[in-house]
C-alpha cells in the first residue's frame, strides 16, 4: 500500500467517530509516528510503499482510539513546551494550560537557582524549566513511584539533570533539606462531582490519583502546598500553582491567611482563572 492510500484509509476509518479536524490531526500523528513521514514528506513522496507490519500497527492504534484511549498513550509520547515527553497511564497527559504556567514561572524567575516541582507526574514542569533556565537546579516530588520512573526517563531524554524524590505532600511532616527560590505545582484539583463532565478518554484512562479531590475538601492540596512553601521558600521566594477555575478567589484567600503577599490570580488562554502566584516574606 502507498503512503497516500494509507493516509486516506486511516482518515476514512476515523472520520465517522471524530470531527473532521480531530480525525485529520489523528491521521497525521499516526502516520508520522509509525512511518516517520510528516505531511511535507507525504506530499513529496505519496507513492512510498508501506510495509504490512506498519499498516497493522496503525490499524491497532485506530482500534484503541475507537475505545476512547488517548492518542498520547497509544503513541507513548506527547509534546510539551516544544519538548518530547514519554507518557503512559501512570501520569497525566500534559495540558496547554500547564505550558502557560511553565512560561510564567520562567519569565518571572530567570535567575532562580533552586526550583521545586511538587506533584511532578511526568516531570513536564521540572524538565521544561530545567531546559529553559539553564542555571537553575530542579527538584521534582511525587507520591507515585511509577510516575517518577517516567519523569526520570523524560529528564534523560531531554538531557537535563533533575532530582526526583518520592514523597507525599499531604504528610504533615513533609520536609526537604534545602530551601527554594520557586515552588511550583499542578496538584489534583478536579472535584469528584465533576466526573460526569469529564470526557471518557480522560476519566477511563488517566490516573485518578493525579486528577481528583474529595468534594468536601477541594482545597486539600493547596493547604498542604501553602504549608510546605512556608518552610521551604527562601525570603521573597514565590509559589506558583495551577488551580481549578472555580476556586480562584478561595485559593487567593487561603494564601492571604497563610500570610503570602503580592498574590496574582492569572487567567489562561481561554479566559479562565487557571494559575496563581504568591510571594513569601520572612
Amino acid at each position: 500500500m502507498w503512503i497516500k492510500e494509507l493516509q486516506q484509509r486511516t482518515f476514512s476509518q476515523l472520520q465517522p467517530f471524530f470531527d473532521g479536524m480531530e480525525a485529520k490531526v489523528y491521521t497525521d500523528m499516526l502516520l508520522h509516528h509509525y512511518t516517520g513521514c510528516n505531511r511535507i514528506c507525504l506530499n513529496l513522496h505519496p507513492h512510498t510503499e508501506i510495509e504490512n507490519t506498519i499498516i497493522k500497527q496503525i490499524d491497532d492504534a485506530i482500534s484503541e482510539l475507537l475505545k476512547q484511549k488517548p492518542i498520547q498513550y497509544i503513541l507513548g509520547e506527547t509534546e510539551f513546551c516544544g519538548l518530547k515527553f514519554k507518557v503512559n497511564p501512570s501520569v497525566l497527559i500534559p495540558r496547554q494550560e500547564t505550558e502557560e504556567l511553565v512560561m510564567w514561572v520562567a519569565k518571572e524567575n530567570p535567575h532562580a537557582k533552586n526550583i521545586l516541582d511538587l506533584c511532578t507526574g511526568s516531570g513536564c514542569i521540572a524538565v521544561s524549566l530545567s531546559k529553559i533556565l539553564k542555571n537553575a537546579h530542579l527538584t521534582g516530588v511525587d507520591i507515585s513511584l511509577a510516575a517518577l520512573s517516567v519523569a526520570e526517563e523524560n529528564a534523560k531524554t531531554n538531557n537535563v539533570n533533575v532530582d526526583f524524590l518520592n514523597n507525599n505532600v499531604l504528610r504533615s511532616h513533609f520536609s526537604l533539606d534545602r530551601k527554594f527560590d520557586v515552588i511550583v505545582s499542578n496538584p489534583p484539583y478536579v472535584r469528584e462531582m465533576e466526573k460526569r463532565q469529564i470526557h471518557p478518554r480522560v476519566l477511563n484512562y488517566e490516573p485518578q490519583l493525579a486528577l481528583f479531590v474529595n468534594d468536601d475538601n477541594p482545597l486539600l492540596f493547596y493547604k498542604a502546598l501553602a504549608r510546605i512553601a512556608e518552610t521551604h521558600l527562601t525570603d521573597n521566594g514565590k509559589l506558583y500553582l495551577e488551580i481549578n477555575e472555580i476556586y480562584g478567589k478561595e485559593i487567593e484567600n487561603l494564601l492571604q491567611q497563610y500570610d503570602y503577599r503580592d498574590i496574582i490570580l492569572k487567567k489562561d488562554i481561554h479566559g479562565k482563572d487557571r494559575m496563581i502566584c504568591a510571594k513569601r516574606y520572612s
